[in-house]
């Protein structure tokens, strides 16, 4: 199964590389206008993350929303977990009731078509990969970011061979179908929430192409549903 999702996303990221030349790093101002919300409204998503932190076995693994990722989330013996509010259009109302300040942030925005609260463990690192496709941009916003023993943060990104330092109420916007690493240097839990927007402004071949994978995806995961998706209840 791992063989055949390398195959695909390869034959998938070559066909955009066909059409799109654009850096690893873009202009969110022009790529996500609504970067701007998330900044304003970051305080009120910590502190749902604080309250989820509170109760963290509870919240699922990597590996157990995509068992394709098993590798990436187990790497370390160390987890990686997430609390998966909006999978490619479809919202998972059961996470969305736990983060309901957050939740309204994606209200009406089709534009953003995932939104994932991510944990990673005191050092944990997740080691080299690329994304699937280059359709959606992946924004990333600090939400609690532990900080080193020298006081700076000790949680990073590594995109493209260059490094970026995260930060609490700080944002990215990046294409992750360049090589990328993470990592949590710190004792504490790392909590970053991760979007993916579609990206605009492609030629219409590419545009239709991104359509309807984009509509597949959604479809397979109305299909097969979102168990073991949620956080669990104490």
């Amino acid at each position: 199964m791992n063989q055949l999702y390398t195959l695909s996303s390869g034959m998938v990221r070559g066909l955009y590389d066909r059409y799109l030349d654009t850096p690893p790093i873009l202009d969110r101002q022009r790529y996500f206008p609504e970067h701007r919300l998330f900044e304003e409204h970051w305080q009120e998503i910590r502190a749902e993350c604080l309250a989820l932190m509170g109760e963290m076995a509870q919240v699922p693994e990597f590996h157990q929303l995509m068992e394709e990722q098993a590798d990436l989330s187990h790497y370390g013996n160390k987890y990686w977990r997430m609390c998966v509010l909006r999978a490619y259009g479809v919202d998972n109302k059961a996470n969305q009731a736990r983060c309901p300040r957050t939740a309204a942030l994606l209200k009406d925005r089709p534009r953003i078509l995932s939104a994932t609260l991510s944990f990673l463990e005191g050092k944990k690192r997740i080691p080299p990969h690329r994304g699937p496709f280059r359709g959606i941009l992946r924004f990333h916003l600090g939400v609690v970011i532990p900080r080193g023993a020298d006081g700076g943060s000790a949680s990073g990104l590594m995109i493209d061979g260059k490094t970026y330092a995260l930060e609490e109420g700080k944002t990215l916007l990046w294409d992750d179908t360049f090589e990328h690493a993470a990592w949590n240097e710190a004792d504490g839990i790392r909590a970053c929430l991760l979007l993916d927007v579609a990206r605009p402004a492609m030629p219409w071949p590419l545009a239709a192409f991104n359509w309807m994978v984009l509509k597949a995806i959604a479809l397979a995961i109305r299909i097969r549903g979102q168990r073991g998706w949620s956080v669990a209840a104490n």
